[in-house]
C-alpha cells in the first residue's frame, strides 16, 4: 500500500489526477472505476482540464461506477447517473455506450445485480477510484456483519443518509436504498486509488489502514489488496 499526503484539497486532487492520467496513457483503452460524491470532484475538474488541454483522450476508455440510488431515474438531478454526466462525461470525449452505472430504477434488485456483476466480470477494472465514508463505507457498503461479494442493493445507515442530505431538499428525500458494487467486485480491480479529504475522514481513515480487516469497517478490506495508493489531505491524515 502507497500513502501519500497533499497538503490541501487541490494538491490531492492533483495527485490523483496524475495518477489516473498515467493510466489512461499506459493503457488508452483501460477500464476506470469511478466514484461519486464531494470528494472526487477535484479530481474529475483535473481531467477535464488535461482533456481540453490535449493532454488525454477517452475515446477507448469505459467506466464503470459504484452505485446508484434505487428509484432515482438517471434524469434526476440526484441520481449518480446525472452526477456523472454534469461533472465529467459531457465534458470530455468519452462515448456514451461506454459508460455503465446501476439502473436505479430496475425492478428485479436481484436480476440487475447479477446484470451489474456479469458486466464486471466481463469487463474487469484497471483502475478503481473510491472516496471514503465518515463510517468507513466505499462505495454503499455500509457496515456490518460479512463483507458483501458482489453487486447487491444496500439500506443505507443514519449516518450515510444525514451526510448524503446535502445534496436534497431534506432528508427525508434521500433514497434509503441503493445498489452498489460488492467488497468483492471493488478487491477484483487490477489497482485502487483511494481519496480521502477533510477532518471528518481522519478517524474512518486510520481504522481503514492501521485497524483489523473487519466488515464493521469495509475500507480496511483495502489491506487485503496488493495495489491500493492512497492519497489524503494533511486533515484526512491527521
Amino acid at each position: 500500500m502507497e500513502i501519500f499526503t497533499a497538503t490541501d484539497y487541490a494538491g490531492m486532487s492533483r495527485q490523483a489526477a496524475r495518477l489516473v492520467s498515467a493510466q489512461l496513457l499506459l493503457k488508452p483503452d483501460c477500464v476506470l472505476g469511478l466514484a461519486t460524491g464531494s470528494t472526487p470532484l477535484g479530481l474529475y475538474s483535473r481531467l477535464i482540464e488535461e482533456y481540453k488541454n490535449g493532454d488525454l483522450d477517452f475515446t477507448e476508455v469505459r467506466t464503470v461506477n459504484l452505485d446508484e440510488y434505487k428509484g432515482l431515474a438517471p434524469g434526476n438531478p440526484q441520481s449518480y447517473g446525472y452526477y456523472m454526466r454534469e461533472n465529467l462525461f459531457r465534458h470530455i470525449n468519452i462515448k456514451p455506450e461506454n459508460t455503465f452505472i446501476p439502473n436505479g430504477l430496475a425492478t428485479d434488485a436481484a436480476g440487475e445485480c447479477a446484470r451489474y456483476d456479469a458486466l464486471l466480470d466481463s469487463l474487469g477494472i484497471d483502475l478503481q477510484i473510491l472516496g471514503l465514508g465518515e463510517n468507513g463505507h466505499i462505495g454503499f457498503n455500509e457496515p456490518g456483519e460479512v463483507f458483501m461479494p458482489s453487486t447487491h442493493l444496500v439500506g443505507l445507515t443514519k449516518s450515510t443518509l444525514a451526510a448524503n442530505a446535502r445534496y436534497f431538499a431534506s432528508l427525508d428525500d434521500v433514497p434509503v436504498y441503493a445498489y452498489t458494487m460488492g467488497i468483492g467486485s471493488i478487491l477484483r480491480a487490477k489497482r485502487i486509488l483511494l481519496i480521502a479529504s477533510g477532518p471528518k475522514k481522519a478517524a474512518a481513515l486510520r481504522a481503514a489502514l492501521y485497524g483489523p480487516v473487519t466488515p464493521a469497517l469495509p475500507a480496511s478490506a483495502l489491506q487485503l489488496h496488493g495495489y491500493v495508493t492512497v492519497i489524503a489531505d494533511a486533515e484526512a491524515m491527521a
